[in-house]
């Protein structure tokens, strides 16, 4: 299982969210390239990217910052935010960014983005932001889709997604430890690999979802955790926590 290391942009500096509000952005590092690097170095596989800019509709401020984010790493990567139509996927995956995060458009436009899976077969991972542990929510966790988790995953099962990131609003940069009962709720029900976010804070917390991998008995196993804010503070130590997402590995 991987570690990954969430990088949020915001006006070309590292930022981060509690709950995914904007106005609570705090910056943890003003420059995201010499970061990327630094997650690399430490033994991090893949890195979590998320353009907060254009997903509030600033789509240009970022764009460099990312492409020498991937002109510095060789690590692959997966970008989420503003990633609205064809265009700007086929942008990005050109300039060599592995994996796209598709969010609010996989709900509002579910037929384009079966038709990007297609086209893009194994390029594409439908974020799933869930608050109350059912509702999605889209447009930067501001909107009520009306979907849950099971609407979503009836479409996107069917089609070649490279499988699911689920995000627990309620615990988003709270640093209070995930809700356990809805990760053993949503562990082993997906036929598509699941990576899991929001509120892995400290060791424990990843000692839990180690151990519920091992558990799992399906073919699709938890891919991997995506760790922000806990890392920028020093609460959790990359090396020392590879290691307990590897301890217990199946594959």
């Amino acid at each position: 299982m991987k570690l990954i290391p969430a990088i949020d942009l915001k006006n070309n500096k590292c930022v981060r969210l509690n709950q995914g509000r904007e106005d609570t952005s705090k910056i943890y590092s003003e420059n995201p390239v010499e970061q990327a690097m630094f997650f690399e170095n430490q033994g991090c596989e893949k890195i979590h990217i998320v353009d907060l800019d254009a997903a509030f509709g600033r789509p240009e401020i970022n764009k460099k910052t990312i492409l020498n984010i991937r002109e510095s790493t060789s690590v692959p990567i997966q970008l989420g935010g503003g990633i609205k139509d064809k265009a700007i996927a086929k942008y990005w995956l050109e300039n060599k960014i592995n994996y796209l995060v598709l969010g609010s458009i996989a709900v509002t436009n579910k037929k384009l983005v079966v038709e990007m899976s297609q086209e893009f077969e194994n390029k594409i991972y439908i974020a799933m932001d869930v608050i109350n542990n059912k509702k999605i929510m889209i447009d930067g966790w501001t909107t009520d889709s009306k979907l849950n988790l099971q609407d979503i995953k009836k479409i996107y099962n069917k089609v070649p997604v490279r499988g699911y990131i689920i995000t627990n609003i309620d615990k988003d940069g709270m640093m209070e430890g995930p809700d356990k009962e809805f990760l053993i709720s949503q562990s082993d029900i997906y036929m598509k690999p699941l990576i899991f976010s929001g509120g892995f804070s400290d060791y424990e917390s990843l000692e839990f979802i180690s151990l519920l991998n091992k558990k799992n008995k399906t073919k699709n196993k938890i891919e991997g955790v995506i760790l922000g804010k806990a890392l920028y503070t020093g609460d959790i130590e990359i090396g020392k926590a590879i290691k307990i997402l590897n301890k217990n590995a199946q594959n």
